[in-house]
């Protein structure tokens, strides 16, 4: 099997165990928000550190925060008067407006929340976004996560800097191109269920009055995610894969808004505030739509006329960062490997702090045999989201290419260590063995 002839597996997943079982003290705890005896293996200590280790590598895959300084700084606004008054509000919360142009929000069990360019995109009010970052911050408080994992129903979790928890299409380049970047906060956290639904959108109801915000915000975010679901259902299918959105919620917003007192209806949705706020991303909401065009178009092997609807997209922003490294990856799926280096460079050179773009870099020379190059860009990318197996394993590809036996020996042992199944597991053992390392 010659060097290059390994074929690269679309599915590169690192999955990272929440809580190994060794360490786990059968028990129970308080919960925060309903003060009752509960199941819980996970401690806060762990839910911070799981926080800590996967949030970068997802936060990266949907490409960076945002490079507009004042947007960041208000939806970090937005959300530090929402978190100040909750029950467990002394946690390290991040809200971080994220590159991804695909319709979602999530959070990481210790607050970590990334909340996509497309749905502010679809956003109306400050109030709908203090009631989207309170159901997030809902899942956070009620321990949504770590109740799951303590039922085993959540084991580990997903961690991968530039893969995506879509199927195996087959081999070929075109693997690390379809819905990359795009991962599922699913594929990363819990799939959360109808009645956790309900409790965070009762508690981003509470939250968001506490905070000074019209609860009719509320109603206006169930609102929207009814509609969105009907006329562009492939835009947030991610979202509605952890957050199953119903009639039923909606009503349930409608009924609670009924209950309430003259005084909590009439506090403020401050929409103007919003608008003004985000103008910058609304101004280029043309060109993220047609990355959501192109996403979708990737997920379906079309790459083609993705790549029509991603050059659409740099022509409305030039220079927008997510926009180049699509073209980058569907330049990959169409094997014009020179292409996408070209735009892997590119999104590196406007956004030299983020770190996807190392990794694309990479991939991209490693398919130009020009190991060097890519062996760098790998190590690099390692240095600043360490963690990632894959990334380890390609490591030692490129220093195979570039004849260094015994770096790529040790790599791939590191990399079996991790991962004992699947394509890249066999060609590392095969060529250990080869190699003599293996008896």
């Amino acid at each position: 099997m010659k060097i290059m002839d390994f074929p690269i597996n679309r599915r590169d997943f690192l999955l990272l165990a929440g809580a190994s079982a060794g360490s786990l003290i059968l028990g129970c705890a308080v919960n925060p928000v309903t003060g009752k005896q509960q199941l819980m293996l996970i401690s806060e200590s762990e839910e911070r550190q799981i926080d800590r280790t996967n949030s970068p590598h997802q936060f990266s895959a949907d490409y960076g925060p945002v490079q507009d300084k004042q947007l960041l700084d208000y939806v970090a606004g937005v959300g530090g008067v929402v978190g100040a008054v909750t029950q467990r509000s002394h946690l390290p919360y991040r809200y971080i407006p994220l590159n991804a142009a695909y319709v979602n929000a999530y959070t990481f069990p210790a607050g970590s929340i990334g909340i996509t360019r497309g749905i502010l995109l679809e956003l109306d009010s400050e109030a709908a976004l203090a009631a989207l970052i309170g159901h997030e911050l809902g899942h956070v408080n009620a321990r949504h996560t770590a109740q799951a994992m303590s039922k085993g129903v959540l084991a580990s979790l997903a961690l991968a800097g530039i893969s995506s928890a879509a199927s195996d299409l087959g081999a070929g380049a075109e693997q690390l191109a379809g819905g990359l970047g795009q991962i599922a906060a699913g594929a990363l956290l819990a799939r959360y269920s109808r009645d956790n639904e309900r409790e965070a959108d009762s508690l981003a109801l509470d939250y968001m009055v506490k905070a000074g915000y019209g609860p009719g915000g509320h109603l206006d975010l169930m609102d929207m995610l009814r509609s969105l679901s009907k006329r562009k259902p492939g835009a947030i299918e991610l979202m509605f894969s952890t957050h199953p959105m119903s009639q039923e919620r909606y009503d349930s917003s409608s009924s609670a808004l009924a209950r309430m007192d003259a005084t909590s209806l009439n506090l403020p949705l401050n929409r103007e505030r919003y608008m003004d706020s985000t103008a910058s991303l609304r101004a280029i909401g043309p060109a993220i739509e047609q990355m959501q065009a192109g996403d979708r178009l990737m997920g379906n092997a079309k790459y083609g006329e993705a790549r029509d609807h991603y050059a659409d997209a740099l022509r409305k922003a030039p220079g927008d960062y997510a926009a180049f490294l699509m073209m980058a990856k569907c330049q990959l799926a169409l094997e014009d490997y020179s292409l996408a280096r070209r735009y892997a460079q590119d999104a590196a050179t406007v956004y030299p702090e983020e770190s996807q773009a190392l990794h694309v870099l990479g991939m991209s020379e490693l398919l130009l045999k020009k190991y060097d190059s890519a062996h760098d860009r790998f190590l690099v990318y390692e240095k600043r989201l360490p963690g990632n197996s894959n990334t380890v394993f390609y490591i030692g590809l490129s220093a195979e290419g570039m004849g260094q036996r015994e770096e790529a020996a040790n790599r791939y042992h590191a990399y079996l260590k991790e991962v004992n199944r699947g394509k890249k597991a066999e060609y590392a053992y095969a060529r250990l063995k080869e190699w003599g390392y293996i008896k």
